[in-house]
């Protein structure tokens, strides 16, 4: 049984097996309709069982699509709908019923204890569809981005600009296992996980840290992003904006950056704060192409982990 709830716990020929898959899926998807299953996988005739603690848009509609174009089938639970976290019954036997009635699950959650608690006790594939920690699938998604407009991402300049969030430790498990260059300025206090940071500096991941944003995008292939202010911060919202304000997005950082250079966002975006409308809808910008390639890179997930 193949769990996939982080890029650090997966082989990186692993890894690029998925995405190779991924891409492959993508240029053979059927163009006749949204539903089409157009070659046969592993997850035909199979229920992927999807939990939302946290609301979505991209995770919710991505793996609801792939899984139908795989040819299974979904249900969809939040967390009003189930006792799982509120005492009212174990996680062991709500485990239990949610293995006898699913083949595979999504999970997207707030604690990244509670995804790493239900994948002990489940008997089928779990897979991270966010948590606090960590979203694996959207860095699948990002990286199978970048190599379709620059080609391999292997040896490749990225810069992480902004909130140091679950997204930028993804973001530094992938340039480990990926082979890229990622070049992080986040404000004190904003940093990513040093438990991430300190794994990967055990695997000699290439992981620069500035504090200048203009010298993290000095020359890089490549600048990311994600919102300020994420679902369910308990922070001072006020007190975290100002100290991001530097970390913007704008013109002024994207000319530090190659003149090819592409800009990415996780999405939802808030324009006029991590990045100005100009940078987000101009001609640098791949994030819709981003949020399509959930779709494709779900689909190699959920066939990888049930194959």
């Amino acid at each position: 049984m193949k769990h996939f709830l982080d890029l650090s716990q997966i082989d990186k020929k692993e890894l690029r097996s998925i995405l190779d898959e991924a891409k492959r899926r993508k240029k053979n998807c059927s163009t006749k309709g949204k539903v089409v299953v157009s070659e046969k996988s592993s997850a035909q005739d199979k229920l992927l069982l999807m939990i939302f603690e946290k609301p979505s848009t991209r995770t919710r509609l991505s793996f609801d699509l792939a899984m139908r174009q795989l040819g299974g089938q979904t249900i969809v639970m939040n967390s009003n709908d189930m006792h799982l976290g509120k005492g009212e019954e174990s996680i062991e036997d709500t485990a239990k019923v949610i293995s006898s009635f699913s083949d595979i699950v999504m999970f997207r959650t707030f604690a990244h204890k509670s995804l790493i608690e239900l994948s002990n006790l489940l008997t089928v594939p779990l897979i991270n569809g966010l948590t606090d920690h960590s979203h694996p699938c959207q860095l699948l998604s990002d990286v199978l981005t970048f190599e379709e407009n620059r080609g391999s991402i292997k040896g490749a300049k990225v810069a992480w600009i902004g909130d140091g969030n679950n997204v930028t430790n993804s973001a530094i498990e992938a340039a480990v296992q990926f082979d890229f260059q990622l070049n992080i300025s986040c404000p004190k206090g904003y940093m990513p996980s040093k438990k991430t940071l300190d794994w990967a500096n055990s695997k000699n991941g290439n992981i620069v840290i500035f504090k200048d944003p203009t010298k993290a995008a000095k020359d890089v292939d490549c600048i990311m992003s994600d919102k300020w202010i994420s679902m369910g911060d308990k922070v001072n919202v006020k007190e975290k904006k100002k100290a991001l304000k530097p970390y913007q997005a704008n013109k002024k950082l994207m000319s530090f950056a190659k003149k090819d250079a592409i800009f990415m966002h996780v999405l939802p975006a808030a324009r006029g704060e991590e990045v100005t409308a100009d940078i987000i809808d101009g001609k640098q910008s791949l994030v819709w192409q981003q949020a399509e390639n959930r779709l494709h890179g779900q689909k190699a997930i959920i066939d990888w982990c049930l194959d």
